[in-house]
């Protein structure tokens, strides 16, 4: 065996791990070995939000400032062991292609090992037509920040009640927020339909916050309600994932409480350190959205007028 690479045992899973003194991220010295430390240490909290969901892969071998690249399909000498997914191929609507699934605390371990930085799923499990998630994505413009979408955040949230249902919020890890609400599965263009024509009004309601348009143009000083992230072939990083930018931070399920009473972004940025603490202390803040009696019925969208 390389003098780099040593054997561990995981669940009963043996794995070759290598290159543990890798720094991954360069300006915090953060390394390959604290990467999977960390991974570790959240995994009871972060696989069930990854379990029958096909998983996409950003992978940093030359760290998060050097070669990455997006892994979807099941990578060659992939363990018999580990969990995988046949899933369609949305350019041809018809080819498919073989995804990994990560099922336990192997198969996390054998992906970190890959580098894996960053791990992404979509808004359904098994079949791409029914989503049990709506998603929204809360992007800040030029201009806006966090507190913004904070703002923003507390507006979507009072639209849904109106409609009799309940989100969960998490940091993106970077510099906007994610609301996820549980769904008895519905079918994906209704889903997208729904969150394009709440996106709408509350852009309509609320101008000078919100914009729901692509256009950078119309996103200046504003925050964009992302309603396209529940488009099937779209995922989201999941909540506990590392972000691959310049410091390690992490997309981190957080409470209302937060967003209300947060005066300054740096209150919604969590270090690994910080998270881990945070599932320690306070367990899953989305563990609520793996309980099937909180799935709430997705209410019809009106008719599209434009």
């Amino acid at each position: 065996m390389p003098q780099d690479r040593t054997a561990v045992t995981v669940a009963g899973r043996r794995l070759d791990v290598s290159s543990l003194d890798k720094v991954l991220y360069p300006e915090t010295g953060f390394t390959k070995a604290a990467l999977m430390r960390y991974y570790g240490q959240v995994g009871p909290a972060l696989l069930p939000h990854l379990a029958d969901r096909p998983a996409s892969f950003l992978r940093c071998p030359g760290g998060v400032d050097g070669d990455s690249f997006w892994a979807k399909r099941v990578p060659p000498g992939t363990p018999g062991w580990v969990s995988t997914l046949r899933v369609p191929l949305h350019s041809t609507g018809t080819a498919e292609m073989e995804q990994v699934v990560v099922a336990d605390l192997p198969t996390l371990m054998w992906a970190g090992n890959l580098d894996t930085v960053e791990f992404h799923v979509p808004q359904w499990r098994t079949a791409p037509d029914r989503h049990d998630r709506l998603i929204i994505d809360l992007d800040p413009g030029t201009g806006a920040t966090l507190l913004h979408c904070c703002a923003a955040a507390l507006a979507v949230r009072a639209a849904l009640r109106a409609d009799r249902l309940d989100a969960w919020p998490k940091t993106s890890g970077s510099k906007g927020l994610h609301l996820s609400v549980p769904l008895r599965p519905a079918p994906a263009e209704a889903v997208s339909g729904y969150a394009k024509a709440l996106a709408r009004r509350l852009s309509e309601a609320c101008p000078q916050l919100l914009v729901y348009r692509m256009d950078k143009g119309l996103r200046r000083n504003r925050v964009l309600l992302d309603w396209s992230q529940n488009a099937s072939a779209k995922t989201t990083v999941s909540p506990y994932s590392l972000r691959a930018h310049a410091r390690p931070t992490v997309s981190t399920p957080v409470s209302w409480q937060e967003i209300e009473s947060c005066e300054h972004p740096d209150q919604l940025s969590f270090t690994p350190e910080q998270a881990a603490a945070r599932v320690e202390r306070d367990g899953d803040l989305w563990a609520p959205l793996l309980d099937p009696d909180q799935q709430l019925t997705l209410p019809p969208s009106p008719p599209s007028s434009r």
